[in-house]
């Protein structure tokens, strides 16, 4: 691109060609390109006349709504971040947040008021909050009040602003991702663009063309996942700039009946999943119907477990392709893996231009089959986390004159441009000295037909450092028979690979992400094994 698009401009830019094409569809109804345009000008009006400048943050804590999505376009029109805070937190946990992102102002519903009032009593943070059908919280403004006031989009944003993605990992607290607004349209230009063969515009004039071009396919997408979800939000994003439409579900969690509903219903393209943790009860729903998927064309996913046998369901019901991405709010993406039938299967993760395999050395070896390394990328890269130099240095290091990002992920090249991934550095467990990868357990133990979910991990060990251990979770209806599970490990697994201790939990109680709470594990596991020994 000679001119970077930013997105508030190109957005305003379709809302301005193609009015009356719906921008977002919900059980609330439809909301047009021009209505979301009016309701966006008006909130970014309001936050420049609370104060908000370039640089300054506001904080969304609601579900997928249509006012999410305003809310977000106001805030980049006008350079202030918004901040996604995941609804499922207690108020102190939103506080740490709002304290952490410096958010003025704060988007919620009336059903999560009360948890919003708690987490910033004593803060200057307005709360500006959506009508859900609870009762008003008190001291809040409302948003439609708000809208009503007025107000239209700057001719086009201030440059030089930046979008805070918080990282929503399994251990230690949130990390705010700082990327360069500027540029982060070109960042995502493969997911936007190249996933549909289409060429990246070189302007913005361009860009808009393309997304109001009758040849360029309308993209309707469903999230899955909440918008908080850097993959939600990012393809969300991106089937905006491509001028699409958002179809939305507001609930705290999605109900797949509602689900296949909305996907029959508006004609959806687009699935946004958080691999199988979503897509297993998507399959096991629409298979139940017995309507299959006629119209969807793409299935998407990234960082989290995928597995072949829940693809394999998927494009049994329509000519669909899916899309599973390895990539990080950090930078990326790494690499896709890409299928377009069953005869595509397993899936071959494909790096993409920009991304490499690197061993102890710091040396190049993507081409060398069989070899081990950390994954790395180099490009647009975010300008590292929100106030934390050390941090920043450690994972977006410089190496031989060019800044990479090493989120710490373990891979095998194939030697054919695609590799096997391992998983995380800071999840791989060291027994004696070994190095296990929870990856290739956890899929050891999937493979069992009465064990449904399973995480491994390290516990620690007098004489060997720490232990591998699992917590594994039934198939429904079924019971794990713990000295059989393990027999069966006995012809899959060297002997150092094995869990020494395997704790049965009826749920792993994943997050609405598909993610599983390691510190969480870890306390019960050793709570457990404390107990044993009393």
């Amino acid at each position: 691109m000679t001119s970077a698009p930013h997105y508030s401009d190109l957005w305003q830019g379709i809302a301005l060609a193609a009015p009356d094409r719906p921008a977002v569809i919900s059980r609330d109804g439809t909301v047009t390109w021009s209505q979301l345009a009016a309701e966006a000008g008006a909130l970014a009006t309001h936050l420049v006349d609370r104060g908000l400048k370039v640089g300054d943050a506001a904080a969304l804590l609601l579900y997928n709504r249509a006012e999410y999505l305003a809310f977000t376009w106001a805030c980049l029109a006008v350079g202030v971040s918004p901040v996604a805070i995941n609804y499922r937190y207690r108020a102190g946990e939103v506080r740490e947040l709002v304290l952490d992102s410096e958010a003025r102002s704060l988007l919620t519903t009336r059903s999560l008021g009360e948890l919003a009032r708690e987490a910033v009593t004593g803060l200057d943070v307005e709360i500006i909050e959506v009508d859900d059908g609870s009762p008003a919280t008190p001291g809040a403004l409302d948003y439609a009040d708000v809208v009503a006031t007025g107000g239209a989009l700057p001719a086009s944003a201030p440059r030089g602003a930046e979008l805070r993605l918080y990282t929503g990992g399994t251990t230690g607290s949130p990390k705010a991702v700082v990327w360069d607004l500027d540029t982060l349209l070109v960042a995502r230009r493969q997911s936007t663009w190249g996933l549909l063969g289409i060429t990246p515009p070189e302007d913005l004039a361009e860009a808009v063309r393309i997304a109001v071009d009758p040849a360029t396919p309308r993209i309707v997408t469903l999230p899955l996942t909440p918008l908080l979800h850097g993959t939600a939000q990012s393809t969300t994003m991106g089937t905006m700039a491509l001028g699409g439409t958002v179809v939305l579900h507001a609930a705290a969690r999605m109900d797949m009946e509602e689900a296949a509903d909305l996907i029959a219903e508006y004609d959806v393209s687009r699935l946004i999943v958080a691999g199988d943790a979503l897509a297993l009860p998507l399959a096991e729903t629409v298979e139940r119907r017995g309507t299959g998927l006629p119209g969807v064309r793409w299935i998407l996913s990234s960082g989290m477990r995928f597995s072949d046998d829940v693809k394999r369901r998927l494009h049994a019901l329509g000519d669909l392709a899916i899309v599973d991405m390895l990539a990080s709010s950090e930078g990326g993406p790494f690499a896709f893996g890409v299928t377009h039938g069953v005869d595509e299967l397993p899936a071959r993760l494909v790096l993409t231009p920009g991304a490499v395999l690197l061993d102890d050395d710091l040396a190049e070896i993507q081409a060398d089959a069989g070899a081990l390394g950390i994954l790395a990328f180099r490009g647009i890269l975010p300008k590292g986390y929100y106030r934390d130099p050390a941090k920043t240095a450690e994972t977006f290091p410089t190496i031989r004159g060019n800044r990479y990002i090493m989120p710490g992920d373990w891979a095998r090249a194939r030697g054919d441009g695609s590799v096997e991934l391992l998983g995380r550095l800071s999840a791989v467990v060291n027994t004696g000295g070994e190095k296990v990868f929870p990856a290739e357990v956890e899929e050891a133990l999937l493979s069992h037909p009465t064990v449904d979910d399973a995480v491994v991990f390290g516990l620690p060990d007098r004489r060997f450092g720490e232990v591998v251990s699992a917590m594994v979770s039934p198939v429904p209806g079924r019971e794990i028979d713990v000295e059989e599970l393990r027999t069966y490990l006995d012809e899959r697994l060297a002997g150092y690979k094995k869990p020494r201790h395997v704790f049965v939990r009826p749920s792993l109680e994943r997050s609405m992400t598909g993610k599983v709470e390691l510190a969480r594990v870890k306390q019960d596991a050793e709570r457990e094994l404390a107990e044993a020994v009393r």
